[in-house]
């Protein structure tokens, strides 16, 4: 089984700063976004990560969107 070549991260830790992790067609998507208004960088467990660096957290893949995650697909390689 290969492994998707980005950082695994883990699940968020709630002792850590971990920036809002939102779906792509969630509603509340935009709204969350303008509450980090051009951040540019997100974090996950307290590191910081660039607009549009990816990461894998469990199965899901997340993109750094301004200071947001947005799941954008799945780390299984064999169902990406």
């Amino acid at each position: 089984m290969s492994r998707i070549n980005i950082p695994h991260v883990g699940a968020p830790d709630p002792e850590r700063e971990t920036s809002p992790i939102i779906d792509e067609f969630d509603d509340r998507a935009d709204v969350i976004k303008q509450q980090q208004p051009g951040e540019p960088v997100c974090l996950f467990n307290g590191k910081s990560y660039k607009h549009g660096e990816q990461v894998c957290s469990g199965d899901v893949r997340l993109r750094c969107d301004y200071g947001a995650w947005v799941k954008t697909g799945s780390c299984d390689p064999d169902n990406p």
